[in-house]
Order: structure tokens, then C-alpha cells, then sequence
């Protein structure tokens, strides 16, 4: 176990990892008498499936496990070889909520922590899923706004890149009107587990106790007023989970709970592999895919066995706990291929059954959709299907930036498009142009505003949900990570001109707000851009692409709404030819204007003209 310094123990007690009855009863046992000072999960719910606990303390391998309550008993349990660790299985089928006694009892003492029976929260407290017509918002909690200086690192650490600057909850919460306003329905922060005592870790993703909330960012109590007042606005909040790795620091890589906790040992591992090429490839070997999955990402975060039942079952009541503990409406799942993919299906099946409407969203980094589709759930790949509700659609990311950036054709994204048939749902693919591991778009060699305002565009319209880092709706500048992740302008005591303010947003800012509120404001209102159906109708134009978005493209103009998107990439004006006849524009008569275009435009003899500017995107309506 890692030392834990007194701060560190406050720390712990503040945000209840730790049983302080228990720590007490620790240092008070003299000799070999058991001890407990932690239980995962801390509460459980009943009616809920009956959970599995891992308790640590010392002295707990000879000792007998009871428990104190009604209508539960200890069905079973394992002790790791040092007898650090306790596998307790509970019997709590037909049990009323209340608190249970938990007692680890030998020869030498006894032992006792209190552990709550809960009862489950109703549905209309959250769970509600994300889908396509929700607008996703990323926030790295760490570098969007300080609301509680209380609980930040000295002043150095927020000169320092990979520092903890001292964005909280608190300051996500404060901002929420801006959200809001900008036409954000949905958020997604970064990981809010424990991750100290890691250094540089104010990323989340160096988990050091999976039951706790990072004290920089605030209490449990803090997180769970931010999902209440989300709520309240009719919002949704996301939680980043990671099921594939913990942090260098977990007490679990000095002391694992069992031999095969881990794939590997801090000693003996294997590296990660990120090319996922030879997971969806009939004819890989063992050989190539294995350090896909059980080797440690970027040789440094040790991997979990999902392999192991125990290790799998901890990690699914660890999904459940927090969704029920904080009435998640879903989950955004890291490095989704780094896990194998039947531990996926029995977690997602667990999920769905306890909240039917939950959805969930994995980070599969890749640009080809062969390989992207594969993760995706609502089909069988080798006999599994995974579950997952839907992929991140890299593959248009990198499109996105290789036809407007890089002045690579039109027809890349069409390329990318046409093979939405590999998706079960490609409506759900949730799109985006940059996120907290991309270089920023305007960072990018060779980017304008123009091409930012085109890439937000198509975003808004095509098919699919958005998803935007914060700070691009303002036009943030940023490199390769450290750099793609500066401060929130305006939202931490630096001197920096707030952009959450109008009178103090720059001109650039501004602009690029404004463009980006209306393209959401105009998508809220209009069920077709949200949930319709896409048809490509200039796909095969080096500078120029169009598609119409309606309930039901496959005829013509029904009295319904349908929106005509048409984005010119060249560097100079252009006349842009459009074919109606056998498309979903057939028997349509005008165009009206609704975002970029000056003028309405009829539809005569089966074709219509739009005169479009350098590097622009316009909307119209149809009928």
C-alpha cells in the first residue's frame, strides 16, 4: 500500500472511500485481530442483483465474514494469499433497504463496518440515454472553471501544463446558463474518480480508487448537484467511465487483490498496441491481437483482467454504482477496443436490464469504418455483440479535417459516409471535430475560421449527434496534448478576458459563438436535422457536397419539412449545379434561405442552381 499523507486521509474521510469507524478500530486492534478500512462497493440498493464486495483491511484470510441485517446472509467468500483482500458474495434477494453490519471475526478480534441497503431511486430521477437529437459538450472538469478555491493545489501547479489548475464542479455548475445558451443539452466531464496521490493526473484517467471523487474537483455531493441541476434544465450528464486500466499509483499494483488482477505485473507486461486492425480480421492470430487487450496502455497504465469474472463483476457494479449513485443519463467509454469484447456484452447486458434507457458511447480512435463498426452493438461479430450504443465516429473526424484543412476532395467524406451500411444505427454516431486528445482545429497548419464555421456546418447537419470540445465554439487555439488543453478563458483567476461574457468575449470570439449558437438553435427546432434520415445528392464533386435531411428520403417533397445542406470548399465562388429529379427533391419548387444564403432559390425543370461563396456552407428549407 502507498503511504497517505494526513492532507491525503482528510481528503479520503471527506469524500467517504474510507469508513472512519473503521480507520479507527484499525489503529485501536493490537496483534493479529482483523481489521477493515474499505468496502466496494461502499452502499449498495436492494432489489438491486445481489453484490459482490471486495473489502480490504489486514488479517482478514482466517477471519469469518458475517453480516448483520434482515433477510441477508453471506453466501460465500475469497481471501487473497496475504489477507489483505476479502471477496464477500451477499445474499440479499427479497431484503428490505437498511443498514447491514459487516463483521470479519477470529481467534484474536473482530472487526465491523456499517454497510447501506439502499433503496433504488425512480426513473424520473435520471437514466434518460442520449440519441441524436441531443447535442454533446466535453469538459475537462480540471480546465474549465474554478468555482471553489478551497480545494485546489498551490498556485504553482497552474502554471504547469500537466498541473492541476482547479477546475471543480462548482464551476461547471456556475456556468450552466452558458451551456445552455450555446444550445448544449447533453455533457460529458472527464473521469471523476480518485486519482491521487498521481502526479499530473488531473486528467481522471489514472484512476486510484474507483469509488471516490477526486477532492480537487470537489465532494460526491458536489458531483450529484451537478447532475440534479442539469436535470432541473432538462439537461443530461455523461460520466467518462474506464474499465480498461487504473493509475500507476492504484494500491491494487503493489497489492493486488489476486494473482491475476492484472494482465501482467508492474515488473512483467506487455505495451498496448493501438491498431485495432487484427480484432475484426477472421484470419489474425492470438499472437497479433493479444497486447491489444491485456497490454498496458502506453506502458505505464496497468490493465485490467476482464478475463477474470471477479475482475469483470467489479467493474460492472462499479458502472452501476455510479449511475444509480449519481442518476447518469449515460456513459462515454474509454479506449473501447482495449477490452475484450465479451466482458462488454455482459456489461452492457447488465446495464440495459437495470436502465433500459441508458446509452452508452466508445472511444475506438481509428479513421477506418471497417474497423470502427465492428465495437459497434445491435449485431454479432464472432457470436458477440457487444451492446454498445454507438461509437465515436472518428472515421468523419478525420475526414472532416482532410477535406477542409488539407483541401483534400469532397469525395473523402462521401467515401466515409457511403459505408454507414457497416453501422447497425449510424444514426446514432456521435460526430465531432476535435476532442481533449486532438490537436485543435485552428491549430491544425493551414486552418481558418471560414473552414472552423464550415466544419460546425456540417456537424449540426449531418447525421448523427454533435459533440464539441470546449473552447472551439469560440475558435481556441491548442497543439498536440498538453496544448490542446488550456484554460477555459474567463474561468479561473488568471487575467484572461472571460469568453462565458459578452462584454469581454473578443470579436473572433464572438463571431464564432454566434455561428455556432444559431447552427444548434436552427437544429433544435427542426426534428429532421436531429433525427432524419440523410440522402447525399452531390457526392462525387471535388469542392462541393450536398445532402438533404428529412423524416423519409425516399421520395420526394411531402408536405413535410426537409432541409437541403450545400457546402462549397473552394477558395472562390461557384455556381453549383443540383439534379432534383429521383432524389428526395423530386416534385420540391424553392429553396428558402435559412442559414448562410442571401436569397431563395426555385427548383424549375428538375434542377436548381445555388450560388455559393468561397469556403461556405448554407441551409435551406424546401417545399
Amino acid at each position: 500500500m502507498h503511504l497517505i499523507s494526513r492532507l491525503q486521509i482528510a481528503a479520503l474521510l471527506a469524500c467517504g472511500s474510507l469508513l472512519p469507524h473503521a480507520v479507527a478500530e484499525c489503529k485501536a486492534t493490537a496483534g493479529s485481530a482483523p481489521c477493515i478500512d474499505k468496502i466496494d462497493p461502499p452502499n449498495w440498493w436492494a432489489t438491486m442483483p445481489e453484490p459482490m464486495l471486495l473489502i480490504h483491511g489486514e488479517n482478514l484470510g482466517g477471519a469469518k465474514i458475517t453480516v448483520d441485517g434482515r433477510q441477508v446472509s453471506v453466501a460465500r467468500t475469497q481471501f487473497s494469499p496475504n489477507g489483505h483482500w476479502a471477496f464477500v458474495w451477499l445474499q440479499t434477494a427479497g431484503a428490505p433497504a437498511q443498514t447491514l453490519h459487516i463483521a470479519a471475526a477470529s481467534a484474536t478480534g473482530k472487526a465491523r463496518a456499517d454497510f447501506p441497503l439502499e433503496k433504488r431511486k425512480p426513473a424520473s430521477a435520471g437514466f434518460k440515454g442520449f440519441s441524436s437529437a441531443d447535442v454533446m459538450y466535453l469538459v475537462m472538469t480540471d480546465r474549465f472553471a474554478d468555482g471553489d478555491p478551497s480545494n485546489d493545489d498551490p498556485a504553482a501547479e497552474r502554471a504547469t501544463p500537466r498541473g492541476w489548475h482547479g477546475g471543480d464542479f462548482k464551476g461547471i455548475e456556475q456556468h450552466l446558463d452558458y451551456l445552455q445558451k450555446l444550445g448544449i443539452t447533453t455533457l460529458w466531464t472527464t473521469p471523476v474518480d480518485r486519482n491521487i496521490p498521481s502526479p499530473q493526473s488531473y486528467h481522471g484517467y489514472g484512476a486510484t480508487d474507483m469509488y471516490a471523487v477526486d477532492p480537487h474537483f470537489g465532494t460526491l455531493a458536489d458531483y450529484q448537484q451537478l447532475a440534479r441541476s442539469l436535470h432541473q434544465r432538462g439537461m443530461k450528464i455523461v460520466f467518462d467511465s474506464v474499465p480498461n486500466h487504473v493509475g500507476p499509483a492504484s494500491p491494487w499494483v503493489q497489492d493486488p487483490p489476486l494473482p491475476d488482477w492484472f494482465h501482467g505485473t508492474l515488473a512483467h507486461h506487455t505495451i498496448a498496441k493501438g491498431d485495432f486492425k487484427s480484432i475484426p480480421d477472421p484470419h489474425s492470430s492470438w499472437q497479433e491481437r493479444r497486447d491489444i487487450t491485456q497490454g498496458w496502455f502506453a506502458n505505464t497504465l496497468p490493465d485490467l483482467n476482464q478475463e477474470n469474472p471477479l475482475v469483470a463483476k467489479y467493474l460492472i457494479q462499479n458502472a452501476v454504482w455510479w449511475i444509480e449513485t449519481a442518476d447518469l443519463d449515460g456513459l462515454r467509454i474509454d479506449t473501447f477496443p482495449y477490452v475484450n469484447r465479451a466482458f462488454w456484452h455482459d456489461f452492457h447486458a447488465q446495464l440495459h436490464a437495470l436502465y433500459p434507457q441508458l446509452t452508452t458511447v466508445g472511444e475506438v480512435f481509428n479513421g477506418n469504418p471497417t474497423i470502427t463498426s465492428y465495437f459497434a452493438g445491435g449485431v454479432e461479430h464472432d457470436g458477440i455483440d457487444t451492446g454498445l450504443y454507438t461509437p465515436f465516429d472518428f472515421p468523419t473526424y478525420f475526414a472532416l479535417r482532410a477535406v477542409l484543412i488539407k483541401g483534400e476532395p469532397m469525395t473523402k467524406l462521401e467515401d466515409i459516409l457511403r459505408q454507414d451500411e457497416l453501422y447497425p444505427h449510424p444514426e446514432r454516431l456521435v460526430t465531432f471535430l476535435g476532442n481533449h486528445d486532438t490537436r485543435r482545429f485552428l491549430s491544425e497548419p493551414g486552418a481558418t475560421p471560414a473552414e472552423l464555421k464550415m466544419a460546425f456546418g456540417l456537424l449540426a447537419t449531418m447525421r448523427g449527434m454533435p459533440q464539441i470540445y470546449s473552447g472551439d465554439e469560440i475558435g481556441m487555439l491548442g497543439g498536440d496534448d498538453p496544448e490542446n488543453r488550456h484554460n477555459f478563458p474567463g474561468g479561473f483567476a488568471d487575467g484572461q478576458p472571460s469568453a462565458f461574457d459578452a462584454k469581454t468575449r473578443t470579436p473572433a470570439q464572438q463571431e464564432m459563438l454566434t455561428w455556432v449558437s444559431t447552427l444548434l438553435a436552427t437544429r433544435s427546432r427542426h426534428p429532421a436535422l436531429e433525427t432524419g434520415q440523410q440522402q447525399d445528392i452531390v457526392d462525387e464533386d471535388a469542392t462541393a457536397f450536398a445532402f438533404v435531411r428529412a423524416a423519409d428520403v425516399s421520395h420526394g417533397c411531402d408536405g413535410k419539412e426537409r432541409f437541403l445542406v450545400a457546402v462549397n470548399n473552394a477558395g472562390k465562388p461557384r455556381n453549383l449545379k443540383i439534379e432534383t429529379g429521383d432524389t428526395a427533391l423530386a416534385g420540391c419548387s424553392r429553396l428558402s434561405a435559412v442559414i448562410g444564403a442571401k436569397a431563395e432559390s426555385p427548383i424549375a425543370n428538375g434542377s436548381t442552381t445555388l450560388d455559393l461563396g468561397p469556403k461556405q456552407i448554407v441551409l435551406y428549407s424546401v417545399r
